[in-house]
């Protein structure tokens, strides 16, 4: 099974032992080791303390261990893995905040030892996963991982800035350049998804913080950024195909919100993630039947056109979207993991797929349903003149 979402494992229960120790105390103690049977840890799901090769060690099998301070805004965190399964998802949560859901994830999947997708880097947001939306160069990046014996990794955190090390200490194996949590302290943890993995040697060391610094991609001229978006709703009560009506439209509370650079509405951001494995995981079949649990948003906008005309949407979208113009459907397409095949990953792209609007002279309705699983729950639209 390829990653699809993880509930977000250090809950808001973990909160109330956050300040266990003064900030003057983590400040002393974070240069040095931690051992796995320090109390400043907390273990969480399939989680525990072992002797493997000779090592005692984390075994972490789908569950997590928390360090509960310092809450780390600038530092270096080193830790050895052995991952001995043929699958895993393991890593490295930090900036973690359990009140709300959200944090950094850089993990490695030694099933794709090799591909460009090895290791990868996710904001976790509203207690989801976004690695849908957030792809590509800064995110993904290729790496040849070790199996069935020890090697070292290293995390080394800059302001909105972090670079991964894993075997080779002088390269780092992932830049990522813009950490998208909006995080700037927080908890780290040890995490693995799926696959039994040791970890071992872990310290933590807090550096001077650098300027806080954004280094966003460019935002295109035809990308449309203002949106509002409305409450969520149980997909399953929805028909996908019908547009609101007027009375539905205006019976809504609507929350403008502004795309982010490159042009993505990042929906994990105001709403939270239901985190539904959708029954196509295992029967391909059943893709098309409703899915329990998934949820479905709103976004409209509106577009000024200056006389009839027709007009390209480009647009990528996870998992579902409806397109509605001047309340009527123009298009409704399905993106989810493994809905088009079973490799199919469901990375959101606005050259994904393209819509024709036909705009009339003066203000034009635009609205979409936005429907999720898991994944990350988002979309991106860039408007076009057709060619003569």
């Amino acid at each position: 099974m390829i990653l699809r979402e993880i509930i977000f494992r250090p809950l808001a229960a973990l909160a109330a032992v956050i300040h266990l120790s003064s900030a003057l105390q983590a400040a002393a103690d974070s240069s040095l080791p931690v051992p796995p049977d320090s109390p400043r840890w907390s273990l969480e799901g399939k989680a525990s303390i072992i002797e493997f090769q000779g090592r005692k060690c984390f075994k972490l099998e789908g569950g997590d261990a928390l360090l509960k301070d310092p809450e780390l805004r600038d530092g270096v965190i080193d830790v050895d893995v052995n991952a001995p399964g043929a699958r895993g998802f393991f890593g490295i949560q930090f900036r973690i905040d359990p009140d709300k859901g959200s944090g950094e994830w850089v993990y490695l999947r030694s099933h794709k030892s090799g591909l460009p997708d090895a290791q990868q880097y996710t904001p976790i947001l509203n207690n989801g996963l976004a690695w849908q939306i957030f792809n590509g160069p800064g995110f993904t990046g290729p790496l040849d991982i070790p199996k069935d014996t020890w090697f070292h990794m290293r995390l080394e955190l800059t302001g909105a800035q972090a670079r991964l090390f894993v075997v080779d200490m002088d390269k780092p194996s992932l830049v990522m350049s813009d950490l998208k949590s909006g995080n700037r302290t927080g908890l780290v943890a040890l995490a693995v998804l799926t696959g039994t993995t040791y970890f071992s040697g872990f310290t933590v060391r807090e550096t001077a913080p650098v300027p806080w610094e954004h280094h966003l991609p460019p935002m295109p001229a035809d990308t449309i950024t203002q949106w509002s978006l409305s409450p969520a709703y149980d997909a399953t009560d929805l028909n996908p195909e019908r547009p609101l009506s007027p009375a539905q439209s205006n019976g809504i509370v609507w929350q403008d919100v502004i795309a982010e650079p490159p042009g993505f509405v990042v929906i994990n951001r105001y709403r939270e993630s239901p985190g539904v494995t959708p029954t196509f995981d295992k029967d391909f079949s059943k893709r098309l039947d409703p899915q329990k649990g998934a949820k479905t948003i709103y976004a409209r906008t509106s577009i000024v056109a200056d006389r009839d005309e027709v007009k390209r949407l480009y647009i990528g979208y996870s998992d579902e979207v409806s397109v509605f113009l001047n309340g009527g459907i123009l298009y409704r397409g399905r993106s989810a993991q493994g809905f088009r095949d079973s490799g199919f990953l469901g990375i959101v792209n606005p050259e994904n797929d393209a819509v024709y609007l036909p705009l009339r002279k003066g203000v034009n309705d635009l609205t979409l349903a936005v429907s999720e699983f898991g994944g990350g729950w988002g979309f991106i639209c860039r408007l076009s003149a057709m060619e003569n």
